[in-house]
């Protein structure tokens, strides 16, 4: 992932202290070059102290800004003191940039309550936040109302800000690749392409027979011998497996991602059976979990929302994401359940060793011969999010159930990929899945992101959000 650039305001009140500004103002610097932060912010020649006071300051941050528009993923408000709250939200106005803004308010200290050292930004960001309001600006919040800059506390509200960022603007101009046809039977995966459209999501769709034709008449190479390789050292392939079956996986592989980044896709969705098995003589999965891995999501049974929630996951957290069924219950633990795939999981959920094999249900029907490709072990424990965003075409809206739960050890006997989570109140969110008619398949990630999708999708992208607890 790029790094973020972040437009930066810190902003002041003429009767308030000047060391505050400059002192806050170096601050939130240091923190964000040492993240890695790209900043555009006034200099100290462009204006008194770098700071915005004045409708003229405003719009001299206003052009700045505009000049560098296309660099600026997100806006980052400091109060060092009360500040000017209209000549911000008249900066942040005039620019126009459709980015998330967070305000920060600094902390007040009891012993440096004096006219010298005094703050007021505790009122100044109400005040602040209230002009935005009027202007219908969207802005976020820090979870606590003021704080100190070089705070554990702040420094988690930035990490989580730019994820908010690249969340925001990655949703809003993503390409997902709609490759072959959904399962005729999953009427569950139906979607309106409109609906996403309306958010700036484009589905580029190809039929299925194109993919394999492509892969079909790629000739033996250096390119298709390196990614024989790539596939042996992914994974751990039985010697049962011919050759010949590694091959295919090669040559599919590479037409595969050809597709996604030729046609500047970020994920993709895939018709995943049967014809695939028939017509060529493999799965998809591995292709999709090895896509998976490079941070090119990849969800099953042509789920272009799935395939959303999987990236949409995968730019808040910079990790890989993995597509599943709400399975089966785990016993009478009515907190935990049993969620698996066949699988196209990226090798980094494994944890371990795992092995790259046939599909085990599907091969019952069509064959263990034209099936290999299954990526199968049980999840290793950790944290989670889970997420699942669809269109709801009845009622004219895209919307989404997310939270947070943990992968568990607990051993369970079964083909696949397998794993075992918990989720506070499970029965209530099945209540909710089920009463709202989203699909059974479900988004999750490695790690605790759920705050950050419910604030990109639902206060700047404005879709109906559930936050599971």
């Amino acid at each position: 992932m790029k790094p973020t650039t972040l437009g930066i305001i810190v902003t002041n009140r003429s009767f308030f202290p000047d060391h505050l500004v400059t002192e806050e103002r170096n601050k939130v610097l240091n923190l964000c070059h040492g993240k890695g932060i790209e900043t555009i912010i006034l200099t100290e020649q462009q204006t008194r102290l770098g700071a915005v006071e004045t409708y003229d300051d405003a719009k001299t941050c206003a052009s700045l800004f505009q000049t560098n528009r296309d660099r600026i993923d997100g806006i980052l408000v400091i109060l060092p003191n009360f500040g000017d709250e209209v000549g911000v939200a008249t900066a942040i106005d005039l620019a126009k940039l459709n980015v998330p803004i967070l305000i920060q308010a600094c902390d007040d200290e009891l012993n440096k309550m004096q006219l010298e050292n005094r703050r007021d930004a505790f009122c100044g960001k109400i005040s602040l936040c209230n002009n935005l309001y009027q202007r219908d600006i969207k802005y976020t919040t820090t979870r606590q109302h003021t704080s100190d800059l070089n705070s554990a506390e702040f420094s988690r509200e930035l990490d989580d800000f730019t994820a908010v960022c690249r969340v925001v603007n990655g949703v809003r101009t993503a390409r997902i690749a709609a490759i072959g046809a959904r399962p005729d039977a999953f009427h569950t995966v139906r979607f309106s392409e409109k609906l996403l459209q309306k958010s700036g999501i484009t589905t580029s769709v190809v039929d299925l027979s194109e993919i394999i034709v492509a892969a079909q008449g790629l000739p033996m190479s250096d390119l298709v011998k390196t990614k024989i390789d790539e596939i042996k050292a992914y994974g751990t392939i039985p010697n049962y497996i011919e050759a010949e079956k590694i091959i295919l996986q090669a040559k599919l592989n590479i037409v595969l991602e050809n597709y996604v980044t030729d046609h500047d896709c970020q994920a993709s969705a895939i018709q995943c059976w049967e014809s695939i098995q028939k017509n060529y003589g493999v799965a998809t999965c591995l292709a999709m979990s090895m896509m998976g891995e490079k941070g090119m999501p990849s969800a099953c049974e042509m789920d272009v929302t799935g395939a959303l929630s999987m990236y949409a996951l995968y730019l808040a957290s910079g990790s890989p994401s993995a597509y599943f069924d709400w399975n089966n219950n785990f016993a009478n633990e009515r907190n935990k359940c049993v969620n698996l795939h066949c699988s196209n999981f990226p090798a980094s959920f494994f944890g371990r060793e795992f092995e790259i094999e046939n599909l085990d249900v599907l091969g019952t029907t069509l064959g263990a011969s034209a099936c290999f490709g299954a990526c199968k072990a049980q999840i290793v424990g950790g944290p989670m999010t889970f997420c699942k965003i669809t269109t709801d075409d009845k009622n004219g809206k895209i919307k989404l159930y997310v939270g947070e739960g943990e992968f568990l050890d607990d051993p369970v006997d079964t083909k696949g990929g397998v794993s075992v989570c918990n989720v506070n109140d499970l029965q209530g969110l099945l209540q909710h899945i089920t009463r709202n008619g989203f699909e059974h398949h479900v988004a999750m990630n490695r790690a605790n992101v759920a705050g950050v999708l419910e604030e990109a999708l639902g206060n700047y992208l404005g879709w109906d959000v559930h936050r599971h607890n």
